[in-house]
């Protein structure tokens, strides 16, 4: 493609790149190497998980096997032999808190010579929701979206959900023993640690109840009683890593926001786009890195065509009643401080598909972008500062739409600099 004739279509294509790369049907056999000898039992979550339990099917059709997964309403994908059930994402609803004691089940009484499959891939953390002994869904609820609006990390908000938690931090795997696991991992989280994904249901934790209750603390989240006495107690800690019952879990990493952006670099590349990968892990306030990144794009003005590539996941610290998401924030601060530039287009999404809580993967902007939506009597800062990104690149027609992808690898940015 000459990026040339069509900057902003150049950038979806690159995009396109790093969702090819990681999609299940393609990556999910690669890492199943040896046939199960007892019995084979495939559970999972995660926005990519149905899609995980297809090519698996796919890739043993001799293998008798039994399973549930859990996914996000919308990402079903049918299978023949592992049930398939839908939850909400990201707040936890009472469909995933009834799949989250069925899997628990199923993996209660196995024996040395069985074999679990644990598919688990991003947003598996809420998909997979069982309030610890004496807490409600409530309660891990209202904690979850006060995590979402405050600003927390991903790595802090998975800390809190793993000590509320009577599945999470290790706690399934402790469960399956003796039986052995392998899972398989969709990393969606910044360094790809396997125990951040999903808030890690198969390994042990390293950090404590006393963690987690100074996380919701340093946000100001307000606890009920029951809350604040169940991280007090011996009960809210998790597994460590060094539990002798996770002796026999393993674990295999299938795919990363790494291997995307680096497909995308190869497409560039192929293109005559010179690639420049920033990070596959940045994190912080979405506003503050799209400024950054529109000073580092200006500082690359006149050394050739080139394409600034990073992924991560950063967050929003909502503050106005708008349609938003981490992605389309990022790209409107990135878009109010690069000015009218005829040299610099932007794509930032999501890539499940689903940026903050709409059905929209992201969007694109251009030199033109500013002075589009100044006709329509549109100011960028005013939709800036009212979290409404989603409705500033809709009425603009700039929005990406992809529908679920049933991969998550995280944020997928991309700045030509033609």
């Amino acid at each position: 493609m000459d990026w040339r004739l069509d900057p902003k279509a150049f950038l979806r294509s690159l995009f396109e790149s790093a969702l090819e790369v990681a999609d299940p049907a393609s990556q999910v056999a690669r890492h199943l190497t040896e046939k199960p000898i007892g019995r084979l039992i495939v559970i999972g979550a995660g926005k990519a998980s149905a899609k995980m339990a297809k090519a698996v099917e796919a890739h043993w059709p001799d293998v008798a096997m039994t399973g549930l997964v859990v996914t996000r309403y919308g990402h079903a994908v049918a299978c023949e032999k592992i049930e398939i059930v839908e939850a909400a994402h990201p707040v936890p609803d009472s469909a995933g808190e009834e799949a989250a004691k069925r899997i628990l089940q199923m993996v209660t009484g196995l024996d040395a010579d069985d074999l679990v499959l644990v598919l688990i891939s991003g947003g598996g953390s809420s998909l997979l929701s069982l309030p610890a002994p004496g807490l409600s869904l409530a309660d891990k609820k209202s904690i979850n979206a006060a995590l979402l609006k405050s600003g927390a990390t991903i790595s802090e908000i998975n800390c809190v959900r793993k000590h509320l938690s009577a599945i999470k931090g290790g706690r399934l795997g402790i469960r399956i023993a003796p039986a052995r696991s392998i899972t398989l991992l969709i990393s969606d989280v910044p360094g790809d640690d396997p125990k951040v994904i999903a808030s890690g249901p198969t390994f042990g934790e390293e950090m404590s109840a006393a963690d987690a209750l100074g996380i919701l603390n340093k946000y100001g989240i307000s606890l009920s009683t029951e809350v604040e006495r169940h991280l007090q107690s011996p009960s809210a800690e998790c597994p460590g890593p060094n539990d002798a019952r996770l002796a026999r879990a393993t674990w295999r990493m299938i795919a990363t926001p790494k291997m995307a952006l680096e497909a995308a670099a190869q497409r560039a590349q192929a293109n005559g786009v010179r690639p420049i990968i920033l990070g596959d892990d940045l994190e912080g306030d979405a506003r503050e890195l799209g400024k950054a990144h529109a000073e580092l794009a200006l500082q690359y003005l006149g050394q050739g065509p080139k394409v600034l590539l990073s992924g991560g996941e950063t967050s929003v610290k909502v503050v106005g009643n708008g349609r938003g998401g981490r992605n389309v924030e990022y790209l409107l601060s990135l878009c109010a401080h690069l000015g009218a530039n005829a040299q610099i287009f932007g794509l930032a999404a999501d890539t499940d598909g689903i940026d903050g809580i709409e059905e929209v993967a992201g969007a694109v902007i251009g030199p033109d972008t500013t002075g589009r939506a100044q006709t329509k009597g549109m100011d960028l800062n005013d939709f800036l500062d009212r979290n409404d990104a989603h409705t500033f690149f809709e009425a603009l027609g700039d929005q990406i739409i992809t529908g679920p992808t049933l991969t998550n690898v995280n944020d997928f940015r991309a700045i030509l600099i033609s």
